[in-house]
């Protein structure tokens, strides 16, 4: 693009404005050297960027990737120059390089979110340890650090020892009462680089040492006393050698940024170029800006665009060109807003060809044009004076020479500074040569023929600024369409014009030109009063539409809740429904229950009165016979598992399963395992099988006369409940029972598991199976006998 182009637009004020938003040299670099161009990908790109960066502001307004850094490139190259570098400089480069690894570190989090800044970032080098070594080394304000390595720490400490001898030395001199007559001060000083004491002209002699200075009266003497020589000699030692070991240190650190120097550039270009793009991106902020559709064409359709340049109440103008017209003859009062239009054009259209988003509404666009050519020189310029006709000539000779299709031509008062009728003819000419060889033109004028050409010809279209015709001041609005009037009269009377001067001026026009002007201002009194009550429709229409809208919305609402409340209904009702029928089922088994408990009893009532009647016959039948003393044989001291004893209990031998518990023995006897006192064991006798069988048959009628087909166990723990089925089992075996009922209860169901991996293994048990109906339920196991 033509510099001087540029230049009547004020692009470098926006790049002023632009650059206020960088936090580098190299971000403002960028900028002031940011031009227009004509590569439709490039544009989409820098449009893009811009885009990502504004969407990283929004979705983490607190980030900031990078932080502060600095321009390091003269450090750079002198470093690479093998000079070594101050602390400063060096501690300057480690920010830097901390820079480098947030924003590596912060796109690195984020993969994918903005992938063309993030493309960027990635040019960034790791320099981690190089980094480290740096902080490590230099602290903030360009001090070494004691550890920076182990020879420094070591010199220094040794130095600081050596400086605090020189000082308790010193200080015993100015306390001694003998010295003290002798000094200006009681003070210890240092004179070049090695620690003195004022002492007065006349008594030079008796402090004998170095004299370092005199004051400026020469009436006080700075002297090393001649104790503390040799002490400050070491201090200096010292310090030479701490200079050294400093300087071995900077020469190292300077050496190893010499080795990344290209790398160390090339991260700097990148982290430029993210600042450059995220001053772009707090820019459009500021404007509230917005990224314009890039089109294939070169043509544009602005909406509600505003100059970015303007501040305050800025009125937005909206403008298309290249859609049904190609040129666009603007007319109007001075001060309506023109040659802001014109400019507004410009500088939109350079904007986005820099990458910028453009002060505009939502839907604007615009096209790539080759380029963009102004004459803007009039008196409204905010840099420039007033331009003669020579100087708009000379310009718009140029632009002629140089125009083509895809070029923007915009014209600022085309044709005047001379005769009306002349510069009315040349600006109509210019129009249609630009007009021929295909550009795209805005145009400023007063001309009464230009409004009379742009209605005649083809792909021409007028416009003018609007005038309000009642308060008789300029709105600044664009009406494309229409032409408008200079109004001249009117803004004299309104600048303080003497009425009578204003009428001798109309009184020079001829009929014709006042009923022009006549029918003109009815004719846009007509169209303002037209376009208020189109506003007025279009507001009452609005609120129709908006009350519209909120009826519905309402209705809906109350549709919504009566969709709810009968959900609700519903879903309690089904729930209560729900919570009854889970009542009565739960009542239908406790019926049962009780049923199936009361049958039980019954039966077992029933099963007892007939045992009962039976053992009465028993007795009644069988001899009486008298009640026997204690049973004959030895009572064994102790038994062991495995052993042979007599039961007279059961007149039958056993053989001990287990050892003697809580004062019993567990032994087996046939297929029963019965506990008995040990008292109750005999030693074996060589006679007692017979009385075995005889005792066995009556002990087989005992069970059976005592022993019931039920066993109640709720309420036992486990390991008491196992050892009643145990017992149960034995008897319910020597009884002859084929099927008996253990009733546990329902209860958790751990005694009935624990119940019924017993019988699993017990060779007693042919089956068992859970109570049917009648029988108990899951409260009760059927075990059948083998």
């Amino acid at each position: 693009m033509d510099e001087r182009t540029l230049k009547r637009l004020e692009y470098d004020k926006v790049l002023e404005n632009l650059a206020r938003y960088t936090i580098s040299p190299l971000g403002r670099e960028k900028v002031f050297s940011l031009r227009p161009v004509t590569d439709r990908q490039t544009v989409q790109t820098w449009l893009a960027q811009t885009t990502q960066a504004r969407e990283l502001l929004r979705l983490e307004p607190g980030a900031d990737p990078g932080g502060s850094w600095h321009d390091i490139r003269q450090y750079l190259r002198r470093a690479t120059r093998g000079a070594v570098l101050e602390p400063q400089e060096l501690f300057e480069i480690g920010q830097t390089l901390g820079a480098c690894r947030r924003i590596r570190k912060f796109f690195a989090e984020r993969p994918g979110r903005y992938p063309l800044l993030e493309e960027i970032a990635l040019n960034i080098g790791n320099f981690n340890e190089l980094e480290k070594k740096i902080n490590r080394t230099i602290l903030p304000g360009g001090e070494i650090a004691d550890d920076a390595s182990p020879t420094l720490s070591s010199i220094r400490r040794r130095l600081q020892r050596a400086q605090q001898q020189v000082k308790e030395q010193l200080e015993s001199i100015i306390r001694s009462p003998a010295c003290q007559k002798y000094l200006q001060d009681p003070i210890v000083t240092i004179r070049e680089g090695r620690y003195v004491v004022p002492v007065k002209q006349e008594y030079r002699a008796q402090v004998p040492g170095i004299v370092h200075d005199q004051s400026a009266s020469g009436a006080t003497l700075f002297i090393e006393p001649m104790a503390v020589v040799e002490s400050n000699n070491e201090v200096r030692r010292l310090q030479v050698a701490e200079k050294q070991e400093i300087a071995r240190i900077l020469s190292e650190l300077s050496g190893a940024v010499s080795v990344r120097g290209e790398e160390l550039t090339r991260s700097l270009e990148a982290l430029g170029q993210l600042d450059f793009i995220m001053a772009r991106a707090r820019y459009g902020e500021q404007l509230d800006a917005v990224e314009p559709r890039l089109l294939p064409v070169p043509r544009l359709n602005l909406k509600r665009a505003r100059h970015p340049l303007l501040s305050g109440h800025v009125v937005p103008v909206s403008i298309h060109l290249g859609y049904g017209f190609d040129t666009l003859v603007i007319t109007g009062p001075n001060t309506g807003g023109k040659t802001v239009t014109l400019k507004t054009v410009g500088l939109l259209v350079l904007m986005t060809q820099s990458g910028l988003h453009i002060p505009a509404g939502e839907g604007s666009e615009t096209g790539i044009f080759n380029e963009v050519f102004a004459d803007i020189g009039d008196e409204q310029s905010i840099e420039q004076s007033l331009s003669t006709f020579s100087s708009h000539m000379t310009n718009i000779i140029q632009i002629l020479n140089r125009v083509g299709p895809g070029s923007l031509v915009l014209l600022d008062e085309l044709g005047a500074g001379t005769d009306p009728a002349e510069g009315s003819a040349l600006a109509r000419a210019i129009l249609e040569r630009l007009h021929e060889m295909g550009a795209r033109t805005v145009a400023t004028t007063h001309y009464t023929e230009l409004k009379n050409f742009a209605c005649t010809r083809e792909r021409v279209e007028n416009a003018s600024v609007e005038f309000d015709a009642v308060t008789l001041k300029p709105t600044y609005r664009l009406l494309i369409g229409k032409p408008g009037s200079s109004n001249a009269f009117e803004i004299a009377l309104r600048l303080g014009l003497a009425p009578d001067l204003v009428e001798l001026a109309r009184s020079f026009m001829t009929a014709e030109q006042l009923e022009v002007a006549d029918l003109m201002q009815q004719l846009e009194r007509a169209r303002q009063q037209a376009e208020r009550e189109l506003e007025e429709a279009r507001r009452m229409r609005e609120e129709a539409s908006e009350l519209k809208e909120r009826y519905q919305a309402l209705r809906n609402e109350l549709l919504e809740r009566r969709e709810n409340i009968l959900a609700r209904a519903r879903e309690e009702a089904r729930q209560l429904v729900k919570r009854a029928r889970q009542e009565s089922e739960e009542a239908v088994r406790e019926l049962r229950a009780r049923l199936a408990d009361e049958a039980a009893r019954v039966r077992e009532e029933a099963i007892r009165e007939a045992r009962e009647k039976l053992a009465g016959m028993q007795e009644r039948l069988q001899p009486r016979v008298s009640r026997p003393g204690p049973e004959p044989g030895i009572v064994p001291a102790s038994v062991s598992p495995g052993q042979t004893v007599f039961l007279p209990r059961f007149n039958q031998q056993g053989t001990v399963v287990a050892l003697p518990a809580a004062g019993e023995v567990q032994v087996q006897v046939g297929v029963i395992k019965v506990n008995v006192p040990l008292a109750e064991l005999r030693l074996p006798a060589e006679n007692e099988t017979s009385r075995g069988e005889v005792r066995v048959a009556s002990l087989v009628q005992d069970k059976t006369r005592s022993i019931s087909t039920r066993l109640d166990l709720r309420g036992l723990r486990a390991e008491e409940a196992l050892h009643e089925v145990e017992k149960y089992l034995d008897d319910a075996t020597l009884a002859g029972l084929s099927r008996v009922y253990l009733v546990h209860g329902k209860g958790t169901g751990a005694l009935r598991a624990a119940i019924q991996q017993q019988l699993k293994t017990d060779r007693r048990v042919k089956s068992f199976r859970l109570g049917e109906h009648g029988e108990g339920g899951a409260g009760v196991t059927v075990v059948e006998l083998a």
